[in-house]
């Protein structure tokens, strides 16, 4: 016999990944607002991965906390490559949007950064409770 909860786990985890989402950004507009230098860079770099797995962990609830932060570093790695075509900064200086979510400049030890954040946000992610009852897990 399966229980049933009210809300539905998907939705709890959808809103606890949004609330995660605006605490991050939160945090990173703190940290440059308060620090600067490369704490300030390499904080937003690492809570920049811990952004794009909450917003992963958003759209699909039930992955596995491995799978999102691998898919959140593959992402960061992604952009921050991008960026030795020469588009995210031909982008950036069209758009603040794209400024801020390509950057422009590559800098290798923002690879670093990324997997400290995607680290980071998998060790949170695999502590939280699974939603699942004794007999189902």
């Amino acid at each position: 016999m399966e229980t049933r909860t009210f809300p539905p786990r998907p939705l709890v985890v959808r809103a606890t990944a949004a609330a995660v989402s605006l605490v991050t950004v939160a945090a990173g507009l703190g940290v440059r607002s308060t620090t600067s230098g490369d704490v300030a860079k390499y904080a937003g770099d690492a809570l920049y991965t811990v952004l794009v797995h909450a917003l992963v962990v958003l759209l699909v609830p039930r992955v596995r906390p491995a799978v999102a932060a691998g898919a959140a570093l593959a992402f960061s790695w992604t952009v921050e490559l991008a960026q030795l075509t020469g588009v995210p900064a031909a982008l950036a200086r069209e758009s603040v949007v794209a400024r801020l979510v390509l950057g422009s400049t590559f800098n290798a030890p923002d690879l670093l950064w990324y997997a400290v954040g995607a680290a980071l946000a998998w060790a949170v992610h695999s502590r939280l409770p699974s939603g699942r009852s004794p007999a189902r897990a």
